[in-house]
Formats: structure tokens, sequence, C-alpha cells
């Protein structure tokens, strides 16, 4: 019993509980707490959980999986916190060490292990799911989905994610896209772009756009090929050993690049980036390089202010924007002030900030997807405050909170009125490139 003890607490971080003192102040910013009002369902409530099955007085490990599952892993607590508490640490151990012991049925299992190991890293499946979606939409499959209604009799609220994808890439324009682009007059930087796996199947034209303004901005852009899946998904869902490897692949991608910075425009994927070091540090053989990687991880915006940002940016005078923050952007990589710079360097531009601002959309990776309910809970809070801004644009900086906001739009039947961007669309939108 001892040694099983010992090897629990090895696995679920039990000494990183210790610093929790229990004071509360994680809870006003908390979403499932909110929502919800169980304490199992707040940091400190779940930091406990782990702290009793470190001490022995949980053995029914599955009575953490609800309370871990719900759990947006926004990490806004971290912030709040005057003790410094790891939590998104011990929450990454303790999902890792019940999927280890959980045993799924044959074909949740399968599914997971082509999703994970398959389908996410390699970036053909990817571009293949992207040209696929584009043969979807002009072949009149998506029309004739969306008349008959069977969009809606999709599971796991499906049909709503479909309405709202960003139009789909030709697979002629995929072909265009250039491994290197030259700066534009005098060369600030050497960057490497990372494309991430959904950002490329499915966002690809924000890429395009990104790598555009980069080059405007004065940097040379180089898209390293054998790049792969940043691994945050498989890290939020407890695939651990999965994570570490594509981080390894993508240290020794970029490793051979030599660039000043590694820019990516999607907030989740920048804290998975920004976290190698962390992620690999009890690793000798690797711990330096990956230090060595989190170290040049930019999120775009930072390297866009870094290079003076761009000239010649208007728009309509008085268009009212708001600014939906990335929770990985924000609580992870702490990057705060250089997309509002960024914004409010658009002539003509009325920006106003909204109310609980650093609030989680619901977004989360798939977490809208795999707890539809408890994220439309969060959802609507949000929009309550996106609606009181009386903002026509929305700005996000991550795929996921750019699709959360346009299904928030379409619940609050404001899809006349209001529209939801990412950073990088409206800066090109600004400057007049398409």
């Amino acid at each position: 019993m001892k040694q099983s003890l010992e090897q629990l607490r090895e696995e679920f971080r039990y000494e990183k509980t210790n610093s929790c003192v229990q004071c509360g102040y994680c809870l006003p910013v908390c979403p499932t707490y909110i929502t919800m009002g169980k304490e199992t369902h707040s940091p400190r409530g779940r930091i406990n959980l782990v702290k009793m099955v470190g001490e022995g007085k949980i053995t029914d490990l599955s009575v953490l999986e609800e309370p871990l599952d719900l759990c947006l892993g926004c990490r806004a607590c971290e912030t709040a916190c005057p003790t410094g508490v790891e939590y998104g640490s011990i929450l990454e151990a303790a999902r890792a060490a019940l999927v280890r012991r959980k045993k799924f049925s044959a074909p949740v299992r399968l599914l997971r292990k082509a999703m994970f190991q398959k389908v996410f890293p390699n970036r053909k499946i990817m571009k293949f799911t992207g040209n696929a979606f584009w043969l979807y939409e002009k072949s009149g499959l998506q029309k004739a989905g969306r008349t008959s209604g069977a969009m809606k009799r999709l599971p796991n609220h499906l049909g709503d994610f479909e309405a709202i994808m960003p139009q789909a890439v030709s697979p002629a324009e995929r072909k265009k896209t250039p491994n290197r682009v030259k700066a534009k007059g005098e060369k600030k930087y050497t960057v490497a772009f990372f494309t991430g796996c959904i950002m490329d199947a499915m966002f690809q034209r924000i890429n395009r756009l990104s790598v555009q303004l980069l080059a405007e901005a004065g940097c040379e852009v180089i898209v390293v090929p054998k790049q792969t899946c940043c691994g945050a998904l498989h890290s939020h869902s407890g695939e651990m050993e999965e994570t570490k490897r594509l981080a390894k692949q993508n240290i020794t991608a970029f490793e051979q690049a030599g660039v000043d910075f590694i820019v990516n425009n999607a907030g989740g994927c920048g804290a998975m980036l920004y976290e190698y070091g962390h992620l690999l540090e009890d690793d000798k053989e690797w711990a330096d390089r990956a230090a060595a990687f989190s170290a040049k991880s930019r999120d775009i915006s930072q390297v866009l202010v870094s290079c003076g940002g761009l000239s010649n940016l208007h728009t309509y005078p008085g268009e009212l924007v708001t600014y939906q923050r990335s929770c990985h952007m924000t609580n992870v990589q702490k990057v705060t002030s250089e997309p509002l710079d960024l914004l409010n360097s658009v002539s003509g531009i009325r920006f106003i900030e909204m109310e609980q601002a650093d609030m989680c959309c619901g977004s989360a990776g798939i977490y809208n997807i795999i707890n539809y309910d408890a994220s439309m809970d969060i959802l609507d809070r949000k929009m309550k405050d996106t609606k009181a801004t009386g903002a026509s644009v929305i700005i996000t900086t991550n795929p996921g909170c750019l699709l959360q906001m346009k299904l928030g739009i379409e619940r609050e039947k404001l899809s006349e009125s209001v529209r939801a961007m990412h950073l990088i669309e409206y800066l090109a939108e600004a400057a007049g490139i398409s």
C-alpha cells in the first residue's frame, strides 16, 4: 500500500498541491465554479481531490473524472493565486494518471488512437481534411445537408459547429502557399511560422494572411516542412507520451531553421509551444533543447509589434470593436497588450473593452463539443458582456475562440449586425490585403 501511495503521489504531482492554502481567490475567476456553483468544480476543490488521493483518503479514482473533465484548463486561477500554485501542472498530471488507468471501450480506444496518433499529427491527412471540406462546400452537399435539416440531426450538436465553419480554401490555392517569403523592405527578423494542424486544415486563409502580414512588417518567413501538431489537444486529453513525442519532433524540425523567432497565430497552440520547456524539463536529453525552443516561441502579435507594427491601417470611421482574450495567450503566454496595440493602430476604430474580459468563452479546444451544455452556459455569460459593448466586431486570437464567438452570435441572433474575426483577418482587411 505504501509503495502504491507513493506512486500515486508522484503521478498526481501531490507535492504541488501543498502550495494551495484553500484561500478561495481562484473562485471568482473560475468559469465552471461560477456557472456550476460546486466546490468540486473549482480550482481549489479539484486540487483538494488530488490531495486526498495522495493522502490515501480517496481510493476510487473515478470520483475525480467529472471534476477534471469539466475543467476548461483556462488557467485563470493561476493569475489570481497569491501562493503561485501550479494548477496547470497538477491538472495535466492528474488527467494523464486517470487516462493511464481508464478502460475505454474498444471503439473509443480505437478512435482516440486514430485521432491522436494518425490524424492530428499528419499534415497530409489534415490537408486532405481541408480539401474534403472544400469539396463538401462546392459539390452542393453542404447546401443539401443544411436545407434538409440533416445537419441538425448530427450527434453532439456538430451541426451547430458545421454552420459556423469558415469558408474552405481550394486545393489549388493551398498549393500556392510558399515555403519561404522574403521581407518587404528592410529585414528585421527571420522567423519560422508554425502552421498548426486545425489551423492548416480549416483556417488556412488566416495562416496565409499571417505570413503576408509578417512579410509586410519586415520579417523573412520560413514554413518549416517537417513540423507537426503542437500536442495541445493530446495534453488536454491526458495523452502525455504522445504530447512529448510531438514536442520532440517540432523541436528537431525548428532547430534546423536557425531563426530569431518561432511564430504562431493560435493562442492554444502558442501556449503549448511556450510550455515545451516545462513539458520536457525532466528529460536530460531534451530539457535544454526544449527550453531554447520555448524561449523563441512568440505569438504573431508580439512579433508584429516588435517590428514596429503595420502601416496604413484603416476601417470605417467609428467602427465599434471589442476583444475576446484567449485564455492561453493571457494566462500562459502572458501576452496581453500587443493585440490591443495592433487594434488601436487602426485608424477609425472605437475600441470598447468588455466586462470580465479575461473570462473564458467556453471553447477550450474541443471542450465545447464534448461538454456542450457546460460550454454554452459559459458562452451565454460571455455574450451578455459582449452585447453590452454594442460592438459590431468581436476580435479573437484563437481558432476555438473564433468559432465559439461565432456560435454565440448565432445563438443571440446577431449575425446581421455583428461579426467575429481573428485578429489577423481584421488587420489584413484594414491593410487592404485579401
